[in-house]
């Protein structure tokens, strides 16, 4: 189906108006198709033509105002409504449907634990016409009424609250909807293991597959906790109640997204079901989706974009509410170091390759649906989120909360602008926030802030006073807190160094130049602009405050404090100024002292999938791996295995001992006792990903990946199965799993698709993949065009060659990236690829 153009919409917006979708939907017509039928009324403003979207197997009877019009006129996706008078007019279309196993439309999954099998839709932006016909764009408002007819023992559900039929066996029918959007029309059918309550006169509602619900049980009073202390701070700060009727959020299988915002139904992936041990940062990464999710029946579900231009709109509020009413209304106080961790960095990469954008692009750079859908990235979440706390920092809480209201105030249930937005913020502050973002909004690129100290001695000597220029290089003013700190190293048995702060400065940076500041006294061992990370901007340190970091890195009091020092050092190694090995000596320093599990997975992730594998030469990989390894080790021994779901930075201790063994040695000890340092059980989670290192390193065979998964016939562990599987160092079991990957009948679902590339591209194994890098650039064409864009993006991100890093994959991968005929959603994925390529080997060549 060729991509909506933003005129397409507009045009279609003028002609017509849609009030109401009556959706009747058969989920009993087997494993290929379900029935779809779809009754829409809508009126024309004038006389004209426009068309429908519908994307069905078979599609038997379409009817304009009573008149049948032709099948064969649907072409790619578009049925003709031709000759239209104004006024009133019904247009109903019978189809068959294909159901999905890439995640979009409606995605069919049968549980292999137990043979059962459930449905649920995926609408989102362009994918509405794979269940029902629709005018598809998210201008065009209308009621929904959904019925659907599904085997007896099922539960269904949708937007409005879902009941039976009296006396219709399997028959169901959802309350009529407010005025939404196409790409929020939901329904979740299948065997349902389902925990309910009630909170404010509303339904709540926990929906998972059975062979989960147990889990569920495990998790219902946490989840339902979350959801409630959210649902609360969300009505203590917005003036306009909650829009629905109910809140039900489904965990569904084989999730492409982390959560969809459907009104009344959010669809979450079931992986926040936990089988096995957790730690709290990852407890809190999936409260902070509910919280996300939630803020959307406000920024999205109750006031939408008027087009796709528009998605900070969206996702940049719900980011940024999503954690920071996480922080004020539940014990997950420590959000912000979370953030600056993990979702910042992905802005920071984001925003550095040639597919940058700004936040809020010109209309104009949104032509298409397909041009969109690219840009649900890091910049339009995490960094949209940064820049609304740097707004909230510059208008303060008060302010922005009352423009916020009037938003809503002024377009519930409608559709609203950037202009829009920026108004009611103006008018709530009288501050002048359409200059703002301009600066921070329309922009693209990070701002890099670096200081220069002069004057007066370090601490303990006679300087009288101290001066810091800020060094600005960007486009947008900044508000900035600047930290000072000062090195104590008391004498006495306990010895060791101290980091003791100062009161803080405060720096407003001008949009065109630096910044500079003077203050008494010696001048701090530590100067660390952006303390608290309340901008977006990459900072540096200067000589004698690098110095510092490297003693006494782990002794800053705060762990924001310390993830901002982290993110500089990461970002200085990206950029060629810090040598790789200098990062990794000073984790090894500092790591094993580190209490926040959120800093500790950062800075391992980074040091083992960027540093070992790519920034340094292949030569230092090994070497590189066992100092991760003993880094590992330390905090192994300093941190007591935690029971049940605190295992924290123990547990994140035992993933990284795994996943960078160089010999199998002690994992295969671990393996054949079942138990870990500490006394850890050896879960699904763990065992499975033990097995997966020792398949590449040769320790164990197709025979011990049969009888995991005979031990474990979960769909979880079919993905671990077939990771596994691609994980032998052996030439059978590469040409197995790339006949499973590329060959045309298609049979892996999304999740096996990426699985299995997950499991084929190791640096252990360089001599025996390298023939197939120019097959990757060879295939991955057709292979895109032919599976459409979820597969296409696991395919340009997950499929990509890695371990060659090499000038040679670089030119392949130009040359493919060349080819005019590439489908947009393979494009931009494999061009970021080789931009981070090419950056690790400018980071070699710098060292």
């Amino acid at each position: 189906m060729p991509a909506l153009t933003r005129e397409e919409a507009r045009s279609r917006a003028r002609l017509i108006d849609v009030q109401h979708y009556a959706i009747d939907l058969d989920l009993t017509r087997g494993e290929e198709v379900f029935g779809s039928t779809t009754t829409v009324r809508f009126t024309t403003r004038e006389a004209g033509d426009t068309f429908a979207e519908v994307r069905p197997r078979t599609l038997h009877r379409a009817v304009l105002d009573g008149h049948d019009l032709d099948p064969a006129a649907l072409t790619d996706g578009r049925l003709p409504l031709t000759g239209l008078a104004a006024g009133e007019h019904e247009l109903r279309v019978e189809a068959d449907m294909p159901y999905s196993r890439t995640g979009e439309g409606m995605h069919r999954f049968t549980d292999p634990a137990d043979g059962r099998t459930y449905l649920y839709t995926m609408c989102f932006q362009t994918e509405a016409p794979r269940v029902f016909a629709a005018f598809d764009q998210p201008d065009l408002k209308a009621v929904f009424t959904v019925t659907a007819t599904a085997p007896e023992e099922w539960t269904v559900l949708g937007n409005g609250t879902a009941r039976r039929v009296e006396g219709e066996p399997g028959r169901w029918e959802c309350a009529p909807t407010p005025p939404l959007s196409t790409y929020f029309v939901a329904l979740a059918a299948g065997p349902w293991h389902s925990v309910r309550t009630e909170h404010a006169g509303i339904p709540f509602g926990l929906h998972v597959r059975q062979s989960l619900g147990s889990h569920l049980d495990d998790d219902a009073q946490e989840l339902l906790d979350t959801t409630r202390a959210c649902f609360d701070r969300y009505h203590e700060i917005f003036d306009e109640p909650y829009p629905f009727d109910s809140y039900d959020q489904a965990f569904v299988p084989e999730f492409n997204a982390g959560a969809m915002e459907n009104p009344g139904l959010v669809t979450l992936r079931d992986e926040y079901i936990h089988r096995s041990a957790v730690t709290d940062t990852q407890l809190l990464t999936r409260a902070v989706t509910i919280a996300h999710e939630m803020a959307h029946m406000w920024f999205g579900d109750l006031v939408t974009l008027r087009w796709w231009d528009d998605i900070w709109l969206n996702e940049s509020f719900a980011e940024y509410m999503g954690y920071q009413v996480l922080a004020e209304a539940t014990r997950f106080t420590g959000t912000w170091t979370d953030f600056a961790v993990d979702r910042k960095s992905w802005g920071y990469d984001a925003d550095q390759r040639p597919s940058t954008h700004p936040v809020a692009p010109a209309p104009e750079a949104v032509p298409d649906t397909e041009t969109a859908l690219l840009n649900f990235d890091g910049i339009s979440y995490a960094k949209g989120a940064s820049a609304l706390r740097q707004l909230v920092t510059w208008l303060g809480e008060r302010a922005f909360l009352a423009g916020i209201n009037d938003h809503f105030a002024r377009h519930r249930f409608g559709n609203a602008t950037l202009a829009d937005f920026l108004d009611s913020l103006a008018r709530a502050s009288g501050r002048d926030v359409h200059a703002w973002a301009g600066r921070w909004l329309s922009t693209s690129g990070v701002d890099t802030l670096a200081p220069r100290v002069t004057s007066g001695a370090a601490s303990g000597g006679d300087g009288g006073r101290w001066r810091l220029e800020i060094t600005h290089t960007g486009s947008r003013p900044h508000r900035i807190a600047v930290g000072l700190y000062d090195l104590d190293e008391p004498d006495g048995p306990d010895g060791g160094v101290r980091l003791t702060p100062r009161e803080p400065l405060q720096a407003d940076i001008p949009a065109d130049g630096g910044h500079t500041l003077t203050a008494d006294g010696p001048r701090p061992d530590l100067v660390l602009l952006n303390d608290r990370d309340l901008t977006y901007a990459k900072v540096r340190l200067d000589g004698d405050s690098w110095r510092t970091v490297r003693r006494a890195l782990a002794h800053l009091p705060d762990p924001l404090t310390r993830a901002t020092v982290w993110n500089a050092a990461r970002d200085m190694v990206r950029d060629g100024e810090l040598p790789p090995a200098d990062y990794l000596d000073t984790a090894r320093a500092h790591l094993p002292h580190e209490t926040d599990n959120a800093v500790v997975a950062g800075v391992l992730d980074f040091a083992r999938h960027e540093i070992a594998d790519r920034y340094l030469p292949p030569g230092q990989r090994t070497a590189a791996l066992e100092t991760l390894t003993g880094l590992a080790r330390a905090l192994l021994e300093r941190e007591p295995a935690g029971g049940g779901r605190d295992g924290g930075v123990h547990l994140t201790a035992v993933r990284a001992a795994i996943d960078s063994a160089t010999t199998p040695g002690e994992l295969h000890h671990w393996w054949t006792t079942g138990t870990l340092p500490g006394g850890r059980p050896l879960d699904h989670e763990l065992r499975w990903r033990l097995l997966h290192r020792l398949a590449v390193l040769g320790a164990v065979g197709s025979s011990d990946i049969g009888a995991a998964l005979d031990a474990d016939p979960s769909a979880t562990g079919a993905e671990g199965a077939a990771r596994c599987r691609a994980a032998l160092p052996d030439a059978a079991a590469k040409d197995a799993a790339w006949q499973a990957l590329f060959d045309e009948a298609d049979t892996l679902s999304n999740y096996l698709f990426k699985a299995t590339f997950q499991g084929f591209w190791h640096g252990e194994q360089h001599d025996l993949l390298s023939g197939y890098v120019p097959r990757y650039f060879e295939q991955a064409p057709a292979l895109a065009a032919r599976r459409g864009s979820a597969i296409a993006h696991t395919l340009g991100q997950n499929g990509f060659p890695r371990p060659f890093t090499d000038p040679a994959t670089l030119a392949l991968g130009e040359r493919c990236l060349a080819d005019a005929s590439l489908t947009p959603a393979l494009r931009r994925p494999l061009a970021d690829e080789l931009d981070d390529l090419a950056r690790a080997l400018r980071v070699r060549r710098a060292h």
